[in-house]
């Protein structure tokens, strides 16, 4: 699914528009037990009640593609096998969410997998869209519809303890100690089943919510989803960063990586109002390294390195392994941070013997705040100020 197609879905998603049918829900314990388990018409629920479900079935399709909504798609296996992971969901998605027995056990294989040591409240929802639609100029036409997608969508919530505090009693007119709740919060992980894609039901994918773009809980998607988890954004990061580094060795300069950075923000930049975000393949990463100047000997080991440090079939989301907001050059004492547009500011050098981070100072510069003023209108090479975004940094030895 893409940024259109998960749009689309969640526009659906207000009192007046949504199409749920049936709302199921299981609360459970840190000790693994059900303590509640309920089964409502969506549409019955009381108002406020229902605006709170929604504004968490909302939550579940927010952030970046590729970051906290994945992708996956079912291996053949799922899809054949009398027991596999897919089956099963189709059969809870046939079931409209009626079959009591077909549910429980949905419970528990989550219950099973789900590796939380606290309270957490297991909401299941069974939705319909007569999907419509449209005109060569991109308009829906509502009574042109002639397919409906028809969908689950779980999520798993943490359930905590709000807060002790003191609170004003306006019928005894008096502060008193607050009565504290068991507060059920916005989504850890979720799912929507089946996908959505070129505006039509694709029940070989599913698309997967995390909260924690770094922790995607790779047992609980293998387990009751039987997808293959991909990296993580930041197992994505890392590895590009142990590609870089063992592929250039000791080439690994400053100037090199640089670039490779900036032609990689260039990228995410060009294609911005894309419905998709940028990926990178294998080859592709290949050839920036190429355009880099990265020379063809250090090259020739390339294959290799990508599949130890990435994986052979695993690509690359360039938001993961870049900041378009912010470049960081990192020594053991001194952290400076630089908008990854003036990078090119910044130079290495070697003066007096000594290995120098060189920033040249332009306009205002402030310490801690403070303006200050730097007493030499036309400063030496001697002279190393920092005159980034928000602070002052001292030069260090060190690349």
């Amino acid at each position: 699914m893409n940024k259109k197609e998960i749009a689309e879905i969640k526009k659906r998603f207000t009192k007046t528009k949504c199409s749920f049918t049936r709302l199921c829900g299981c609360y459970v314990d840190a000790d693994k037990q059900k303590r509640m388990t309920l089964r409502e018409a969506f549409l019955g629920l009381p108002e406020e009640e229902m605006f709170k479900y929604i504004d968490i079935f909302r939550k579940t399709l927010s952030g970046s593609i590729g970051k906290t909504l994945l992708n996956m798609e079912f291996p053949t296996e799922q899809e054949t096998k009398e027991d596999g992971t897919q089956v099963f969901l189709m059969k809870l998605l046939q079931s409209k969410l009626t079959d009591d027995a077909l549910v429980e056990s949905f419970y528990d294989k989550i219950i099973e997998n789900y590796d939380y040591p606290e309270n957490y409240y297991i909401i299941l929802i069974h939705g319909v869209y007569d999907i419509p639609g449209k005109s060569s100029d991109g308009a829906e036409m509502f009574d042109a519809s002639d397919e409906i997608y028809e969908h689950i969508m779980c999520c798993i919530c943490p359930v905590k303890l709000s807060k002790a505090g003191l609170c004003y009693n306006a019928e005894a007119n008096l502060t008193q100690d607050r009565i504290r709740d068991w507060i059920v919060e916005l989504p850890d992980v979720a799912f929507l089943f089946p996908q959505f894609n070129d505006r039509s039901t694709d029940i070989h994918g599913v698309l997967y919510y995390s909260k924690n773009a770094n922790e995607l809980r790779d047992i609980f998607i293998d387990e009751l989803l039987g997808c293959t988890a991909p990296l993580s954004a930041g197992g994505q990061r890392d590895s590009f960063n142990a590609l870089v580094e063992d592929t250039l060795g000791d080439d690994c300069r400053y100037d090199t990586v640089l670039s490779i950075h900036e032609k990689l923000n260039d990228l995410i930049e060009s294609q911005k109002d894309e419905p998709e975000p940028v990926v990178l393949t294998k080859s592709e990463v290949k050839r920036l390294f190429e355009e880099c100047g990265v020379e063809d000997e250090k090259l020739q080991s390339f294959d290799e390195q990508y599949e130890i440090t990435a994986g052979e079939k695993s690509s690359l989301v360039a938001s993961n392994i870049t900041n378009t907001k912010r470049f960081e050059i990192k020594t053991p004492d001194v952290v400076v941070h630089v908008d990854p547009e003036r990078a090119d500011l910044v130079e290495t050098r070697v003066i007096d013997g000594r290995k120098c981070l060189v920033i040249p100072m332009e306009g205002e510069v402030e310490l801690n705040g403070i303006r200050v003023h730097t007493g030499n209108e036309n400063p030496s090479d001697e002279e190393f100020y920092d005159n980034t975004d928000t602070e002052t940094e001292e030069t260090s030895d060190g690349e």
